[in-house]
Parts: structure tokens; sequence; C-alpha cells
């Protein structure tokens, strides 16, 4: 008997290639859309296939709203794609035919597209994605960005057709995705990790370093470079993103901050036998 999976897809303005993510997925029983501010013609799209249900979700990172879908949904198996990825054909049957297993998980290859190019090089292939698996076993990680489906204790079955990823399409494409990352990186590790302007560019170098040389983007001409650019120029903002988070955590108030400041003004303040600590003022830049 074929067991039942329910599909699910994060959208926030995911028009450009819902159509043909959807028609991809109509041999599946239902396909829940979990939207989380979409003011285009997300919806409107979506509404138009009879497997879709549509929930509206705040957005609380990738991996909490990726987990908040999946319990909506009603089957246990999930398939989890996001609203750029098309299933092949020959995906889309070797995973109905497939007979899932408990304890297990399953992986596909994805082919990435930049400039209609699938790109084979920069790490981009064969960028094997694990994504579906059963909800009472497993599920995301609780990051804001970079999540993944949490594989302790469970066994990869790896499939062997891929999933098509429109990656992007533009450098504009790479700019505004470097700006999201960034942002959610530097929320996601503020206050948990150290960064600075040095790290912030020793990460950026490696990263081209890494993409251009060590993953062989120096052979994937013009789409290599710039994708090697990208990934430094994304590093780069990150850790400076972070730095930056880091300052501003170090300037809010006493209640808001870790116990490590609290116990250091705390025997700051027991160390004199003057006046009482009084919380400073801080004026915060515009």
């Amino acid at each position: 008997m074929k067991t039942p999976i329910s599909v699910t897809i994060l959208t926030k303005n995911s028009q450009k290639y819902l159509k043909e993510v959807l028609n991809s997925l109509t041999s599946f029983d239902e396909v829940l859309i979990c939207d989380t501010g979409s003011t285009d013609d997300t919806l409107i799209i979506a509404s138009k296939f009879s497997n879709v249900t549509i929930h509206k979700q705040f957005f609380s990172g990738f991996g909490p709203t990726h987990n908040i879908a999946s319990n909506l949904a009603r089957n246990e198996w999930i398939l989890s794609i996001d609203s750029d990825e098309v299933l092949s054909k020959e995906l889309e049957k070797e995973i109905t035919q497939t007979a899932l297993s408990s304890g297990c998980i399953y992986s596909f290859p994805r082919h990435n597209e930049y400039k209609g190019k699938w790109i084979k090089w920069c790490g981009w292939y064969p960028d094997r994605q694990v994504r579906l698996y059963n909800r009472q076993e497993t599920q995301f990680t609780d990051a804001q960005v970079h999540e993944a489906i949490i594989t302790k204790n469970l066994r990869e079955v790896k499939l062997q057709n891929p999933l098509r990823h429109y990656s992007y399409n533009t450098v504009s494409d790479f700019l505004l995705k470097m700006e999201s990352y960034s942002t959610l990186f530097a929320k996601q590790y503020k206050g948990k990790k150290d960064s600075s302007m040095f790290k912030a560019i020793s990460h950026g170098l490696f990263a081209f370093f890494k993409s251009y040389i060590l993953k062989k983007g120096i052979f994937g001409g013009s789409e290599g470079f710039e994708i090697s650019v990208y990934n430094g120029n994304t590093a780069f903002y990150k850790y400076l993103k972070l730095a930056e988070a880091n300052r501003q955590k170090c300037l809010e108030p006493v209640e808001k901050c870790g116990d490590d400041r609290k116990k250091t003004l705390a025997s700051s303040t027991t160390s004199t036998t003057s006046t009482p600590y009084s919380q400073p003022t801080i004026s915060s830049d515009k």
C-alpha cells in the first residue's frame, strides 16, 4: 500500500516558480503551504490547486517554521520542498514507489541553477538533501538559517533522481539572499559566538578560496567566479553583522544581559562602599 506523504512548502512572495513547483506535486494528496506574509500572487496561485491547503503563519526562523508546517500536516511522512524547487518526474515516481521504513530518512541530489545554468562547481553539486522524513521520529533543527533535518540515530536512504533548484537567476537575487541570511545568522548567534572585523575578513577570504579553488569554481567560468564572490561576501557580512549585534547586546540594560555580565557588575558594586551602582543612561545611535 502506498504510504501517504504530505508535502510542506514555506512561501513568501513566491509567485515566480510556484506554479511549476505545484504542478510537479499533483500526485501527492496533500501539499501544505505555510505562508509567512506574501503580498504578491502566491496565495492566488496556490488556491488553484485542489490538493493544496494554505496556512498563514508568522515567520520565526526557517527551522522553527518548517516544524510548525510539518505539525499542521495530515500525514506522518513529510516531504519538505522549497518554493523554488521542482521535483523531476523521475524523482516523483521514485518517491511514491519507495516503501518508506521506520528509522529511515530519505535524501536526493539537487541540481542548482544560476542564470539558467546547472552549476556543478563551488560545492553546488551533488548537494544531496535530506528532505523526506517521519515527523514522529525527527524534525528540523531550530536554526534561524541553514536549517537541516536531524539525522541522529536514523539511517539515510539515498534516492537517485534529482530535485531541480532555481537557486538564483540574477545578481539581485544574490544580494537579497545575502541580506536576509546574514541578518538571520547574526540573530541566531547573537551573544553565543564571538566575532570581529578580523573574523569577518578572514571568514570572507576563506569562503571565497574554498568555493573558487577547493570547490573548483575556477572551472565554472564567470558563473563560478560570481558564486565564489557571493560566498565570500555572505561570510564577511554574516560575521560583520554578528559583531555589530554582539556590541549592541552589551549595551542592553543589565536585566537583559547574560549572567556573566550581571556577575561582573555585581562584583564591581560590592568592591566599593561609596554610592550604590546606578545604571547609566545609554543613548542609541540612529
